[in-house]
């Protein structure tokens, strides 16, 4: 498994350099990263001396606030943490890919799409909490495949408490033992653990007196199941406009991709644009639809894994169609994406030798592709005409 370690460390090199470009918070960071400043602080979320009320579970803000703890409040604290978290991400879709396919040069070259996918970068880079959810994703697959139950709890469990789109993944994997005909008692007993750590993370608001809602009823767990309702109220009514809401239909196409960050500084161009690397993507496109037609035709453990990981990540979204929602949701279902398209050039391969030379030739031009808008995905400064060229549709703009 050198492949995948010596890729994962050339990504990590990648995520640090210049971490603390763009200046200032971008985007999302804006909340995460006070959040984190609030748990260091407080233990809980303020908002100057009056409790706020907060719509996403701690863990994510909390291993933001370890990178402020260890490097300063500035932003190579507020996103190493993030780096650290997509790091482990290339190293664990090879993992996974070695466990699928056995065979440590398919695990090399998921772990090399993963490390060619833009999208990824720019997520590792930034302090938002998806990257922290696709990483105990990742992690609970990983220990699902050992066998190691108690410790797909865990990641489980630590991934609904950084987001609850977690939740798909936790009824995923259950989906996936009563398909395998596995241990009843034993699927039951992953569930009830995953749930029972997620009030264990809000620790630090049980133990304030000062938390949002935590005084609602003399019952503190009167209090917690007021405040999940209040929040499930928000997520569920989130229907305000923005400028880079995207429809689910056009994830996968990146049609309307996400702009954390846009300047003009003397009349350049400075962005940081939530991008996949756009031939990975498109070709990803075909592998799904492939992936489809062998769960149709027959059912394939590996295949039905993959397409399980992409469809409890992606299909969701479609049901809220009304709901305020981003392109860079889909970071939670891009590591199975690049294992279908790694699964499709297995699969061209083993049928002929031949589709080395397409295959190696696809991997070369998705190289070129991510270089071309590397400075997109590292906020880089370059000339207006430059970043024009880059925005090959409108609606990247």
């Amino acid at each position: 498994m050198f492949g995948p370690i010596i890729i994962a460390i050339a990504g990590f090199l990648l995520r640090v350099l210049n971490l603390n470009r763009p200046k200032g918070l971008v985007f999302d960071e804006i909340y995460y990263v006070d959040g984190a400043r609030d748990y260091l602080r407080y233990g809980v979320e303020m908002s100057g001396t009056n409790s706020e009320f907060i719509v996403h579970p701690p863990v994510g803000k909390w291993l933001i606030a370890i990178g402020i703890k260890l490097f300063g409040d500035n932003e190579f604290g507020w996103r190493i943490s993030a780096a650290i978290a997509g790091t482990i991400c290339i190293y664990l879709i090879g993992r996974i890919a070695l466990r699928i396919f056995h065979n440590p040069i398919w695990a090399t070259v998921a772990s090399l799409l993963a490390f060619l996918d833009g999208f990824a970068l720019v997520m590792s880079r930034t302090a938002l909490l998806d990257i922290f959810l696709t990483t105990f994703i990742l992690l609970a697959f990983n220990a699902w495949l050992k066998a190691r139950y108690f410790e797909l709890s865990l990641w489980l469990g630590l991934a609904l408490a950084t987001k609850w789109n977690a939740i798909f993944y936790i009824a995923g994997i259950l989906i996936l033992e009563f398909a395998l005909n596995r241990n009843l008692f034993r699927v039951i007993k992953v569930k009830f653990l995953a749930l029972a750590i997620y009030p264990f993370t809000w620790i630090g608001w049980f133990l304030a007196s000062n938390g949002w809602g935590r005084n609602y009823s003399k019952n503190p767990i009167i209090s917690f199941i007021h405040y999940h309702f209040e929040i499930l109220n928000f997520h569920t009514g989130l229907t305000e406009k923005h400028s880079y809401q995207a429809n689910p239909f056009g994830w996968m196409i990146m049609r309307r991709p996400t702009s954390f960050f846009y300047q003009s500084p003397n009349g350049k161009s400075q962005e940081v644009l939530a991008l996949g690397t756009p031939l990975l993507w498109w070709l990803s496109i075909i592998a799904l639809i492939y992936l489809v037609i062998v769960f149709v035709k027959r059912f394939e453990i590996d295949s039905t894994i993959i397409l399980l990981g992409i469809m409890a990540g992606y299909l969701p979204w479609f049901f809220y169609q009304k709901r305020t929602i981003f392109t860079f949701y889909a970071i939670v279902f891009e590591p199975f994406i690049i294992l279908a398209l790694t699964y499709l050039a297995k699969t061209l391969y083993e049928r002929n030798e031949r589709f080395k030379y397409l295959i190696a030739s696809a991997i070369g031009l998705i190289t070129l592709n991510f270089y071309y808008f590397m400075p997109l995905f590292l906020g880089q400064i370059i000339p207006y005409q430059d970043w024009l060229n880059r925005m090959w549709f409108k609606s990247w703009i």
